[in-house]
């Protein structure tokens, strides 16, 4: 089971998908999947893109490359506790602990990759777009399955499409990651199409990944009999580090940027750290923000610790048919569970709906509304005209601003309009507003 969860295969198409034969000692084909990624454009672009607050003048306020290093960090330690608790659990497993902690240190740093411009401000407002425009003629001849993944857009399904089909050789196999980093990077295995019947709002793959994405579960053994996916047991562990860094590291920022203060955080960091480790923090003859700081990390600590507990004790529920939700949700030290809940609440309390935050998701909203107003319409009639030249003016302008990622005039009218998601998505906030501004005659 494991030699399939652990696999090196890449894929590069349906007919090619190989194992990496050129291993070196000093690197293996999973510390290969974590070079890939950090030295991708669409990481580096991560360090321009919001995390909770937009277009942030404080240098110390995380951005999603900033928050996917942290995380990767947390992923790190535990992947490597994973890979020495296998080892002791199947003596003939044999597996090297630090190939593990690569798997789930990659699948952390790649997790936020497909997050568009001003984070999930921006992601609700390419939902909405669609929404309202669903009746126009650009869009009614879309299959529904084809429209409910512009419905409820999801970060996760982009990201799982530009490792896998976007970056580096474009529908090619994008980055060929192993197969066993591709599925830790997966939480939600279900398309858009399952949403609803499921009742979540978040999935993993867009139709035009289905096939691939079948093609993947299959080869790691995680398909079931009623043809649905498991997920890979090392998510778990990737989920829990981005669970356990963005609900304490948001509360940093906003004590940064005179949201939140300390007192406010006094309760959560008792719970999560303990009253006596709260009390000498506080005698310490330092700021608050160093205070914070050590109260943080010692909270990480502590959670990534019992994170390790759980997935040990829960480990053979993680294996079966009928999975747990979540790592965090199994958390039996009430005091770590109750102190990370009270931390997202304080966040969602305080912070989502800080005056300045609001602003500026306002803001994002006409930009993106703006760059989909020329776009998609632009797409359409390239659809319908199927030569470049035959375009309007307008249109035909607006497309060739999307440079390599202007749609191929052979391919369907789905797979155009998300070309044009590819391209929005592939912005940083900067350049999301600077196109904005050109589109509407700003910019000059």
């Amino acid at each position: 089971m494991w030699n399939k969860l652990l696999c090196k295969k890449r894929y590069y198409t349906p007919t090619e998908i190989e194992a990496d034969e050129n291993e070196d000692y000093f690197r293996s084909s999973f510390h290969k999947d974590y070079d890939r990624i950090i030295f991708s454009n669409s990481f580096r672009r991560l360090s321009k893109k919001t995390q909770v607050h937009p277009l942030s003048k404080n240098d110390h306020v995380h951005n999603r490359m900033t928050h996917s290093l942290e995380v990767a960090s947390v992923g790190r330690s535990l992947g490597l506790r994973a890979g020495e608790f296998l080892n002791k659990k199947y003596s003939d497993l044999n597996v090297n602990p630090y190939d593990i902690a690569y798997i789930v240190q990659t699948a952390c740093l790649a997790h936020d990759i497909g997050n568009p411009p001003f984070g999930h401000a921006g992601e609700e407002v390419i939902k909405e777009w669609f929404k309202n425009n669903k009746e126009e003629e650009f869009l009614e001849k879309l299959s529904p399955e084809e429209l409910e993944d512009f419905l409820h857009l999801d970060g996760n399904a982009q990201s799982f499409r530009i490792v896998s089909q976007i970056e580096n050789n474009c529908f090619g196999g994008g980055m060929n990651l192993t197969l066993a980093t591709l599925g830790t990077l997966i939480k939600y295995p279900h398309s858009s199409a399952n949403c609803s019947q499921l009742n979540k709002s978040k999935f993993n793959f867009f139709q035009s990944e289905a096939d691939f994405f079948n093609i993947l579960f299959k080869e790691l053994g995680l398909t079931k009999q009623d043809g649905s996916y498991k997920r890979h047991p090392l998510s778990y562990l990737m989920e829990a580090s981005d669970d356990i860094c963005y609900g304490l590291l948001d509360l940093q920022d906003a004590f940064e940027l005179n949201i939140v203060s300390l007192s406010q955080m006094h309760e959560i960091f008792e719970l999560l750290c303990g009253k006596n480790e709260v009390k000498k923090t506080n005698e310490k003859q330092i700021d608050d923000i160093k205070k914070i700081s050590r109260l943080v990390a010692k909270s990480i600590n502590n959670l990534t610790r019992h994170v390790m507990e759980v997935f040990e004790n829960n480990f053979d529920e993680i294996l079966s048919g009928n999975q747990p939700k979540d790592l965090i949700d199994k958390f039996s030290d009430k005091n770590l569970k109750e102190g990370l809940e009270k931390a997202k609440e304080l966040a969602k309390d305080k912070i989502f709906n800080e005056k300045r935050k609001i602003e500026l998701e306002l803001g994002a909203y006409n930009i993106i509304e703006t760059i989909l107003d020329h776009l998609i319409p632009a797409a359409h009639e390239l659809y319908e005209k199927k030569e470049l030249k035959k375009l309007s003016f307008r249109n035909k302008r607006a497309l060739e601003l999307m440079d390599e990622d202007k749609p191929n005039v052979e391919i369907k009218l789905y797979n155009m309009y998300q070309r044009v998601i590819d391209y929005i998505v592939g912005m940083t906030d900067n350049y999301a507003k600077h196109i904005a501004n050109q589109l509407n005659g700003m910019g000059y």
